[in-house]
């Protein structure tokens, strides 16, 4: 079986990840999904949620396995026997650090990195900047699949009534 994984925080997953996504299942038997967990960052989402909508949205593609990991990218590969990451560029500032990390990876444990560039209508799009373009009320809802919108557009809306 060919396996592959996907990484990220996808806090929250937009269309550009979910276009990663789809191509490497085209090309892979299995793709995992690794949400990456990072303590020192606050998410918008829980990791559990993050999962739950990323498992959603990835439903039809019917190889498509999503899963948490804390710790060392190359940890998670060595336990399921995975020999590729992949990992979508949208500029040549992404590949300055990406190279960086697919070279440590591949020294650590022989784990590849395949770069896949950004689908141009993506190239722009992180979730960072979804998240603060709806946080002032810009439209986002062409940049995230539906459900995730809506997820997002909800917790936005509970956040500033705490606040």
């Amino acid at each position: 079986m060919r396996r592959a994984v996907c990484p990220g925080s996808f806090d929250p997953i937009t269309n550009g990840h979910l276009d990663i996504i789809a191509r490497a299942s085209k090309l892979y038997d299995v793709v995992y999904v690794a949400v990456m967990i990072n303590q020192s960052k606050q998410g918008l989402f829980t990791v559990e949620e993050r999962i739950e909508m990323i498992r959603h949205v990835t439903s039809e593609y019917g190889n498509v396995e999503v899963e948490s990991h804390h710790g060392l990218l190359v940890d998670f590969c060595k336990q399921r026997d995975i020999p590729a990451i992949v990992k979508g560029l949208r500029a040549v500032s992404d590949f300055d650090y990406e190279l960086q990390m697919a070279q440590m990876n591949n020294g650590l444990s022989g784990v590849e990195t395949l770069f896949v560039p950004t689908n141009p209508t993506y190239s722009f799009l992180s979730s960072s900047l979804v998240k603060e373009v709806a946080a002032w009320g810009g439209d986002v809802s062409h940049l995230l699949p539906p459900v995730v919108h809506q997820a997002l557009t909800k917790r936005l809306a509970e956040r500033s009534r705490t606040q």
